[in-house]
């Protein structure tokens, strides 16, 4: 949608829970009418984004412009914003219409006035002849467009809701869904939404901010997000994605999964290293014939109601996911291709694990506040500051974490097509990748060693 001017302003906002950052310097403009939604996994930092705007907590370092006015330090009754919680807070004591007009008589507003906004806003929530009851006898979806009613009649300049439809059931959730896009078209207010959920962010948003590890991953469209992700953890978050590693040969040709493909992308070094993202729905899949880029064999094929939802493996041993209109048995060697606009050439984000470390003997290297046994280490002086590197495959995991060098948690899974990536959250909240075939789940507590040969020492 086009934006007249924007309501929204946050500049260079991080905020820490004590030695945690959990916002790190995010900026974010929010057009006046517009529906944002904030998108992310649990912990990114999406609801404590949420709280600042609303001044629920207070930023550590930036600054929050609302409606052209500094916002940083106002507390939250005077800023223009009203705010709808996952579990909508809302007075068991009062019935409908007291919940809604509780902050309306707050303002002393004369109670002829009161009573005819009240009723607005029940036409407009579809909650008509409902006021007198009482709030725990309504549905899950009728609470929610209460805490509605009540925070759209008190006219803010903006509304935000945290995961609103959290605790709905999923036809309920999707009917929500609607009711709310439509809302949003009728009031002209802007929205800003929470959610961990994909589908609701591609449904109801004219832009999607997508979070991790505190951080601004992708700002867009729906459809930018969704078909030119911004990197591996964005393509993987939104949608179904084959995401796997590539070498971009030259402009407009790469590399991946053992064959060579024609492309759209260019601007990259001969033959960097690159992730390649293509949609399922986006390969396609065919009788074997002479027309085939390359092949593979169906290891599975599942009915999902509006497609198949295939799994096929190719001779060099990579695994696609493909979603199809026609279906393939399980066995049977099929044709593929992928047509040149339907690969999205992404620059990765790293090519090893980097981190700064200290020489602490002439067999020792101190990283990751762990002291390391490393063979390069005899070639540079005690106390040299180096940069040690370390291969995502020579990070060895183990389930028993009391064989590791130091211990972590499984936070983030990426399936590269032949390989997982893996991002591992030390006890000190350091990052750590790894490439394993081995199944991990999120969460899970691994230890981690490192070969001294695979420890790599550079002077910083």
């Amino acid at each position: 949608m086009q934006k007249s001017e924007n309501i929204i302003s946050i500049e260079h906002v991080s905020h820490s829970f004590g030695d945690k950052t959990v916002l790190d310097n995010i900026n974010l403009v929010v057009g006046k009418g517009e529906f944002v939604t904030i998108l992310g996994p649990s912990g990114c930092g999406k609801t404590t984004l949420m709280r600042l705007i609303g001044g629920f907590l207070k930023v550590s370092e930036g600054k929050i412009v609302i409606g052209g006015q500094d916002m940083t330090e106002t507390p939250p009754h005077r800023r223009p914003v009203n705010t709808v919680f996952q579990k909508y807070a809302l007075f068991p004591h009062l019935n409908v219409y007291n919940n809604i007009a509780f902050g309306l008589n707050l303002k002393k507003i004369p109670q002829a006035e009161i009573k005819k906004k009240v009723m607005q806003v029940l036409k407009m929530v579809s909650m008509t002849d409902y006021e007198e009851r009482d709030v725990d006898s309504l549905s899950g979806g009728q609470q929610q467009r209460v805490a509605i009613a009540r925070a759209i009649v008190n006219e803010p300049d903006v509304l935000l809701l945290d995961e609103p439809l959290a605790a709905l059931d999923l036809k309920m959730r999707r009917d929500m869904q609607m009711e709310i896009k439509a809302m949003h078209k009728k009031l002209g207010i802007t929205f800003v939404y929470i959610t961990h959920d994909q589908e609701e962010a591609l449904t109801l948003s004219d832009t999607i901010v997508v979070m991790s590890n505190g951080k601004i991953q992708q700002i867009g469209t729906p459809t930018e997000i969704y078909n030119e992700p911004a990197n591996a953890f964005v393509a993987d978050f939104i949608g179904e994605s084959n995401i796997l590693n590539g070498a971009m040969i030259r402009d407009n040709l790469v590399e991946f999964a053992g064959n060579e493909f024609e492309c759209v992308d260019s601007g990259f070094a001969p033959n960097e290293p690159v992730d390649v993202v293509v949609r399922p729905e986006d390969i396609y899949i065919f009788e074997m014939s002479d027309k085939a880029q390359f092949s593979g064999q169906v290891t599975s094929c599942i009915f999902k109601g509006v497609h198949y939802e295939m799994m096929v493996t190719t001779p060099e041993g990579f695994e696609f996911q493909i979603q199809d209109y026609h279906s393939f048995t399980p066995g049977k060697t099929v044709g593929l291709r992928i047509k040149s606009n339907d690969i999205q050439v992404m620059k990765k984000e790293r090519l090893c694990n980097t981190f700064e470390g200290t020489i602490i003997d002439k067999g020792q290297v101190r990283f990751l506040d762990t002291n390391f046994p490393c063979d390069e280490a005899v070639g540079f002086p005690v106390g040299t500051r180096v940069l040690v590197s370390v291969e995502f495959g020579d990070v060895v995991l183990h389930d028993n974490e009391e064989d590791g060098m130091l211990q972590g948690d499984v936070d983030f899974i990426l399936y590269k097509g032949n390989h997982y990536h893996l991002t591992i959250v030390t006890d000190d909240n350091e990052h750590i990748f790894a490439d394993t075939t081995d199944i991990w789940d999120e969460d899970d507590r691994v230890g981690v060693t490192i070969a001294p040969v695979a420890i790599h020492l550079t002077n910083l």
